[in-house]
């Protein structure tokens, strides 16, 4: 007689799915949306695009929080062992003086999201505001330094760790299930074929207005300048990929209708942020009165022009 094992029942991950219900709760949203304005409204002129990262090319948040958790978490090593109260102090006192700025670049950030992801970014910086109470408080008993505000302040600090972690997996589940600053056009070079692609006739592109095409079911912003110079860039911002095709273009840019964020059309360099990595560009040309396409790929040869066709730099 032979039995049929039982088939096992697959659920998901508890965490998970609270974290999903999270990002579908609407309740905080008029919270968020009121914090939102504030922080875009802070005065910090070009410093914001430095908050975001646009200078190292990713955002620089994840960066700036490496100095207070591993101040921290150095801290908690060396509260595990006897002798070393005085270095512990130090470090958590460091740990507190850098988490202003990374706190800073994070709120930065966090106010050019989609609202899911300021849902869960919103109860991240909550928990991390804990953590950075429960290490003031540590600081300010273990500056006391008698034994009950010794071992008051270890205490502290290991719930101050047990709060930072948990905002540290919630600040994971943003950038990696979420995919909160990630470059969203980075696939583009390899969905593209190489060689050129015909993407319509010129008097389908208005002077002066983007035009979405699709290229390998990739889609395309061509504008066409006054001159007669085309254009073409990947169109989904590289941002949170937005579409630049429902942009303003303005003195050879287009600007992200959903953030903000301005590319050069030349080359796709991304002269203001949020976004911190550039559009992929495309070499334009045109063949018997239609605009193709090919995508630039730094200093690598491009096809040799047809003798009946002109080329614009895209």
């Amino acid at each position: 007689m032979t039995t049929t094992p039982r088939r096992r029942r697959l659920r998901q991950n508890r965490t998970l799915w609270l974290l999903d219900r999270l990002e579908r709760d609407p309740r905080a949203d008029a919270l968020i949306e009121t914090l939102r304005e504030r922080v875009r409204a802070l005065p910090l002129g070009s410093g914001r695009d430095a908050l975001h990262g646009r200078w190292l090319g990713h955002p620089v948040h994840p960066l700036m929080v490496q100095l207070p958790i591993g101040s921290w978490l150095s801290a908690a090593v060396l509260d595990l062992s006897p002798g070393h109260a005085r270095e512990a102090r130090l470090l958590v006192g460091v740990g507190l003086a850098a988490a202003a700025p990374a706190a800073l670049a994070g709120a930065v950030d966090w106010a050019d999201l989609h609202r899911q992801q300021q849902r869960v970014g919103l109860v991240h910086a909550m928990t991390n505001a804990v953590g950075i109470g429960l290490y003031a408080a540590s600081f300010a008993c273990r500056r006391k330094g008698d034994a009950d505000g010794s071992t008051a302040g270890r205490v502290l600090g290991f719930l101050g760790m047990t709060a930072v972690g948990i905002g540290g997996m919630l600040g994971g589940h943003l950038a990696y299930r979420q995919a909160s600053g990630a470059n969203h056009a980075e696939e583009v070079p390899h969905l593209v074929t190489e060689g050129w692609h015909r993407v319509g006739p010129v008097a389908d592109f208005p002077a002066g207005r983007p035009v979405r095409r699709m290229v390998d079911d990739v889609p395309v912003l061509v504008v066409r300048e006054t001159g007669g110079t085309v254009h073409a860039l990947a169109d989904r911002c590289s941002h949170l990929a937005g579409p630049l095709s429902e942009g303003t273009i303005a003195d050879g840019c287009v600007e992200c209708p959903w953030h903000g964020s301005v590319f050069r059309l030349s080359d796709g360099w991304n002269v203001r942020g949020p976004a911190t990595a550039p559009q992929p560009a495309f070499d334009t040309r045109v063949v018997d009165g239609h605009v193709e396409v090919a995508l630039r790929k730094g200093d690598e040869e491009r096809p040799a022009p047809a003798e009946s066709e002109s080329i614009g730099a895209g």
